[in-house]
Formats: C-alpha cells, sequence, structure tokens
C-alpha cells in the first residue's frame, strides 16, 4: 500500500500495545508484513513484557519500539504511540488481530472520499478457524459501499492527525479510553463510522485484557468516567436502548441485502451475525 500522501507526508502508522502475548503479536506483523505494511510503519508500545517480546521486537530494527518500565495500560499506550507518529492517519490496532490485503488502504480510502475523520474496520471475532485471507477479499469486495455511521470499536480505528489536533491525546479510564476518545470527536464536529471496506479477524479482548491495569473496570473507574460523560441512571438507559435499535436496524439490513454484517463472530465453527 502507499506509504505516503499526496503532501508529501507519511500516509500511516500503526500503533500497536503488547504486554506478553508474544504469538499474537508475532503473527500481527507478519500478516501487517504481507499485506504491504513495512516495519518502519509500525509504533510498537512494549508495556514490559516478560515473555520474549522484547527480544522479537529487537530482531525487527526497522519498528520503532518503546520499553516501557511497567505495564501502563491501553490509553497511556496508545498516547505514547500517537505522539510519536508523524503520519496524516494514525491507525491504533490490536495485537490479537489477522490483517488482510486491502483491509487498511481500504478504509482510509473509504475515509477520505466520504470525509471522515475516524474509521474503523468491518471484523469477525472468534477462533480462525476458516480460511480467513480468501473470506477477507470476498466480504471487502461485496460489503465495500456497506457502513455505519457515528459508531466505532477499540480493536481497530484509523484517526487523522486533526482529529489529534483539536481534542488531544487518549484518556485513561480503565477500560473506557476509545468510548471516551470517540465521544469527545464527535463534540467536536468529527465524522466516525464503520466500513467494510476494510476487514480484519480479531481473537478477542486479548490486547484489552492484557494491557490494563489489573484495576480496571473497577466500580471506581466506571463511576468516574460516568460522571465525566455526566450520564445519569435514565440517560445511561436511554443511549442503551437507542444503540441496540441501532444495531438490530444494522443487521437486519445487512443481512437482507448481502446475506452478511459488518460486525460477524465464529463460535463453535458457526458465524454468528451482529
Amino acid at each position: 500500500m502507499s506509504s505516503s500522501s499526496a503532501s508529501g507526508k507519511a500516509r500511516l502508522a500503526i500503533v500497536i500495545p503488547v504486554f506478553n502475548q508474544l504469538h499474537y503479536t508475532q503473527q500481527c506483523v507478519e500478516t501487517l508484513n504481507r499485506a504491504g505494511v513495512a516495519d518502519a510503519q509500525l509504533i510498537v508500545i512494549n508495556n514490559a513484557s516478560t515473555d520474549g517480546t522484547a527480544a522479537f521486537l529487537a530482531a525487527h530494527p526497522q519498528i520503532h519500539t518503546v520499553n516501557n518500565a511497567g505495564n501502563v495500560g491501553c490509553g497511556p499506550a496508545w498516547t505514547q504511540g500517537a505522539k510519536l507518529s508523524t503520519a496524516e492517519w494514525t491507525v491504533v490496532l490490536n495485537n490479537d488481530v489477522l490483517v488482510p490485503a486491502g483491509c487498511l488502504e481500504g478504509i482510509l480510502n473509504f475515509a477520505e472520499e466520504n470525509h471522515y475523520d475516524l474509521i474503523c474496520p468491518a471484523m469477525r471475532e472468534g477462533e480462525a478457524d476458516y480460511d480467513w485471507q480468501q473470506h477477507a477479499a470476498e466480504f471487502m469486495q461485496k460489503m465495500r459501499d456497506v457502513r455505519r455511521d457515528d459508531i466505532g470499536h477499540g480493536v481497530a480505528f484509523a484517526v487523522h492527525r486533526r482529529v489529534f489536533e483539536k481534542i488531544g491525546w487518549f484518556s485513561n479510564y480503565g477500560g473506557y479510553e476509545d468510548d471516551d476518545f470517540f465521544r469527545r470527536a464527535r463534540a467536536a464536529g468529527f465524522r466516525l463510522a464503520l466500513t467494510g471496506r476494510g476487514w480484519l479477524h480479531h481473537f478477542g479482548s486479548i490486547t484489552q485484557k492484557s494491557t490494563k491495569f489489573k484495576v480496571v473496570m473497577t466500580r471506581e473507574h466506571r463511576d468516574r468516567y460516568r460522571e465525566v460523560v455526566g450520564q445519569n441512571w435514565l440517560q445511561r438507559k436511554i443511549h442503551q436502548f437507542n444503540q441496540s435499535r441501532r444495531g438490530r436496524h444494522w443487521r437486519r439490513t445487512e443481512l437482507a441485502q448481502f446475506g452478511s454484517t459488518l460486525r460477524e463472530r465464529r463460535v463453535g465453527g458457526v458465524t454468528e451475525y451482529n
């Protein structure tokens, strides 16, 4: 894929936070390389891994590696990487993913053609017990014009530089970092979407579970984030209801037209559509 934009600035840099889980990191880097992403485009934040991750990264000197003395969590690691990126687009990526050819180029092309500021690829979660590369090629062709507006996910999302310049970096809410960033971006007038122009396989919550603080998702973290957002119990329920209703609408519409959805899950050899 093209490594520079029309302005001469690097088009893409990828930030990957890791804490142990070497097998997933190796797979992720290998699939990115096969998809045309050079090591020099990768920024890996190593949160004091003890399983050989540091040695693996040292064997790839072109990868920009930050070795933290401790596990700083997802949000701070994302911020470390994003601050090091000089690219037009910074992709924040879990290490427990398989990235096929065309995925990253597809989501950036879609975003630029349709004037989005943050963009996420479609994905299938669960076990990779199928030909994921063939599925990816067929899916991205069939679903290339399908989108879900004003929604995203923290597994993989591309952020244009103008977003960081206006709203700053990631928070550290112990599990709510992506939700908070998307919320602040919306409030600042930026556009977000999920697109079928890109697709990847996600094994499922490996990165978040390993890179977050051990105290995350406690009542204290949850209450602190809710206080910042300013939602009371009724407002949260209304928001959850509206999100669920939108999800059902997207699922019905996508299945009726394409027989697939932008969010899928593989369970026991069966594909579930979300």
